[in-house]
C-alpha cells in the first residue's frame, strides 16, 4: 500500500535522523554491550574466585585440626597471595596471626594482622585486624609501637566498632600511665557499648573492669 505524504515525509525523516546520528548510536549500543558483558565476565569470576577460596579456607581448617602449623600457615599465604580480594584471605590471616602467636612468633602474627588491617575487603575483619594489632603494638610497649598503634586508632572507625575503637584508646593511655585520659576514653567507650545491644555480654564485663581499674564508674 503506497504510503500518504505524511507517512512519507515521517519515514525521510527517519532516514535522516539514522544517516546523521547512526554512528553515535551503534557506538552506544555497542558500548552498553561491552560493559554488561565486562559485569557478567566480572561477576563470574568474582563468584569462582570466592569459590576456589573456599576450598583453599577448607584446607586451612583441616590442617588446623590436625595441629599442622605450617601447612595452616601456607594455606594462609596461598590466600593472601592468590585470593587477596575475597574475604577468606583476610579471614584466614586474622586465623593465621592467632597461630603465629600462640607459637610464640609475635612478629609473623603481626605481618598477618598488618596485612589484613590494610587488605581487607570486609568491613568486620578489616576493624578486628585492626583492634588486634593495635592490642599487640600496645603490649610491645616500644615508643615505635606506641606510635605505629596511635596512627591506626586516629583513623575513622569502622562502621559498629565505634566502642570498641574508644576502649583501646583507653588501653593506649593506660600503658602510658595516662589514667585521666584512660578513664575518659573508658567512659565514652561504655555509652556506645550500651547503645550497641549486639556486642555480646562478656565485651561489658572486660570494660567494666578496666573503667573500675582507673576509678571510672560503670552503671
Amino acid at each position: 500500500m503506497p504510503l500518504d505524504l505524511e507517512e512519507q515525509e515521517q519515514l525521510d525523516q527517519l532516514k535522516a535522523f539514522w544517516q546523521k546520528y547512526r554512528n553515535l548510536i551503534t557506538g552506544v549500543v555497542t558500548a552498553a554491550l561491552f560493559a554488561y558483558a565486562a559485569y557478567s565476565g566480572y561477576q563470574w569470576w568474582r563468584t569462582s574466585q570466592a569459590a576456589i577460596a573456599s576450598q583453599l579456607y577448607e584446607t586451612m581448617v583441616v590442617a588446623i585440626n590436625k595441629g599442622d602449623k605450617d601447612q595452616t600457615l601456607r594455606a594462609a599465604d596461598d590466600l593472601q597471595k592468590q585470593f587477596s580480594g575475597t574475604p577468606y584471605a583476610a579471614m584466614s590471616s586474622l586465623v593465621a596471626a592467632k597461630i603465629a602467636s600462640d607459637a610464640g612468633d609475635s612478629a609473623k602474627a603481626m605481618d598477618y594482622l598488618r596485612w589484613a588491617a590494610k587488605n581487607s575487603s570486609d568491613q568486620g575483619y578489616l576493624a578486628l585486624a585492626k583492634l588486634r594489632l593495635t592490642a599487640q603494638l600496645i603490649e610491645q610497649g616500644s615508643e615505635k609501637d606506641f606510635a605505629e598503634a596511635d596512627t591506626i586508632l586516629k583513623e575513622k572507625s569502622v562502621a559498629g566498632f565505634e566502642a570498641l575503637w574508644l576502649e583501646r584508646r583507653g588501653d593506649w593511655y593506660l600503658a602510658q600511665k595516662n589514667i585521666a585520659e584512660a578513664r575518659k576514653s573508658y567512659e565514652a567507650a561504655w555509652v556506645q557499648l550500651n547503645q550497641a545491644k549486639e556486642f555480646p555480654e562478656e565485651a561489658r564485663r572486660l570494660l567494666k573492669v578496666k573503667l573500675d581499674a582507673v576509678g571510672g564508674v560503670a552503671q
